[in-house]
């Protein structure tokens, strides 16, 4: 039976480096995995984002249910989106069976120094920037982000390159759901 397993963490805490890596392990290994990567989903969502609560519902909710989705098609997913309360989270645990959070702990500050540099992203650029201009709402600045209590994954960016968080990622992804 297929999987989903929720790559959450601040902006720039290394999300998409860890699900891309661990990926690459895993169809080493004969996985097929389909990564949703919500700053790509959400110009098709919401081409115009305006980040609000509302807005944050629909696009999290339609998120949990693109996975469920192909879950039950049998295709593996990673979500690769920051989420930033839990009932987001949640939702996904409610309608997939098979699910899992890996939480990518990094300090705010080395998000923020890592964000600066990302130039090769659909994220929108300099959003902690923006945050501090009041420009825009950032998880974990002016907006609340909510860590998982109970990640299955729980992994470190600063203290672990991207290359070991993603070998520790797919080991207890396996492990999880031979």
């Amino acid at each position: 039976m297929a999987f989903a397993v929720w790559f959450t963490g601040l902006p720039g805490s290394g999300k998409s480096a860890i699900s891309n890596k661990t990926v690459e392990i895993l169809k080493r290994e004969g996985y097929r995995i389909k990564i949703l990567q919500l700053d790509k989903i959400r110009r098709t969502i919401t081409p115009k984002p305006s980040y609000s609560d509302e807005e944050r519902n629909i696009v999290y909710a339609s998120l949990a249910y693109m996975a469920y989705l192909l879950v039950e098609c049998n295709i593996n997913v990673f979500i690769d989106a920051t989420a930033n309360r839990q009932q987001y989270r949640d939702t996904a645990r409610s309608l997939i069976p098979n699910f899992a959070e890996a939480y990518v702990e990094c300090p705010l500050e080395i998000c923020i120094n890592r964000e600066s540099k990302r130039n090769d992203t659909y994220a929108p650029a300099e959003i902690y920037n923006k945050s501090s201009e009041k420009k825009a709402t950032v998880p974990g600045v002016n907006i609340a982000y909510e860590p998982p209590q109970n990640p299955e994954i729980h992994l470190e960016s600063n203290k672990e390159t991207i290359e070991e968080c993603a070998r520790r990622a797919a080991a207890r992804i396996q492990e999880l759901f031979r």
